[in-house]
């Protein structure tokens, strides 16, 4: 199957207007000489406000390197990321590490929450160590539509698995995050909840307006998103819209996946 081929226009009028965070030109090479490796190869790319987005490719494809350039996670080698107006390759580390805090969000593999602490304190410490007071009410309906009343006292050990991502979920969406930023948030769970992940993921973007950027290798994943942005060698290499499980791998497929 031939991969329709992105034309993204990273620095267009319409690409600043309606993306939540975007690049240009970004590059990143690890080491040097005869041993560099070029994850990123010249990308540009546009992620639109309260779309959920899915970024795909085969391994070693650059996917995670890319939307880990895109948090401030990781420094391009050269090239351009803005989250809204403010572009992030331009700012200090203190400057950074304050705007990941306020204005993004992150949900991992691996839950990253604190054993030693309940639920609840799991869930606002990112927004305290800002020095933000997290909003009662906001509070009040991520735990509901979240399904967490019940477990706010529980430590992550009394948790399933599920529970702990809903939880990480909770903690990334209470600050009202310009972007929320999944890195594989299913890899550690059963079918089941996996998918109820996702659909909580799906439900933040049609019901909150949130913006979603998920990296996956699971197609089934992938069909969650509005967009399948897809990579290959670091570079851009298509897209799907309104993807299905059987039109992921099939573009996959494509990409020799």
């Amino acid at each position: 199957m031939s991969v329709p081929v992105m034309t993204v226009p990273g620095e267009s009028p319409a690409a600043r207007a309606g993306s939540a965070v975007r690049a240009a030109g970004l590059r990143k090479t690890y080491g040097g000489g005869e041993t560099a490796v070029h994850a990123l190869a010249g990308v540009d790319v546009a992620f639109a406000r309260g779309e959920f987005t899915a970024i795909m490719g085969p391994s070693g494809s650059g996917k995670s390197t890319l939307m880990h350039c895109l948090a401030g996670l990781d420094t391009a080698t050269a090239g351009q990321v803005w989250l809204g107006d403010t572009e992030l390759t331009s700012l200090r580390d203190d400057d950074l590490t304050a705007l990941r805090r306020q204005r993004i969000g992150f949900v991992f593999q691996a839950f990253n929450l604190l054993p030693v602490l309940p639920a609840r304190d799991n869930i606002v410490l990112s927004m305290h160590l800002a020095g933000q007071r997290p909003d009662p009410v906001w509070f009040d309906e991520v735990v509901a539509r979240l399904g967490l009343r019940e477990r706010l006292s529980h430590r992550p050990h009394e948790l399933s698995g599920g529970q702990q991502q809903r939880v990480a979920i909770a903690r990334a969406l209470l600050a009202r995050p310009d972007v929320v930023f999944a890195d594989e948030p299913t890899g550690n769970l059963d079918s089941r909840s996996g998918a109820e992940v996702l659909g909580l993921l799906r439900s933040s973007v049609k019901e909150t307006g949130q913006t979603v950027v998920m990296v996956t290798h699971d197609p089934a994943a992938a069909a969650y998103a509005d967009r399948v942005v897809l990579l290959a060698d670091g570079r851009l290499a298509g897209e799907l819209a309104d993807p299905t499980a059987e039109s992921v791998l099939d573009a996959l497929r494509g990409l020799g996946a």
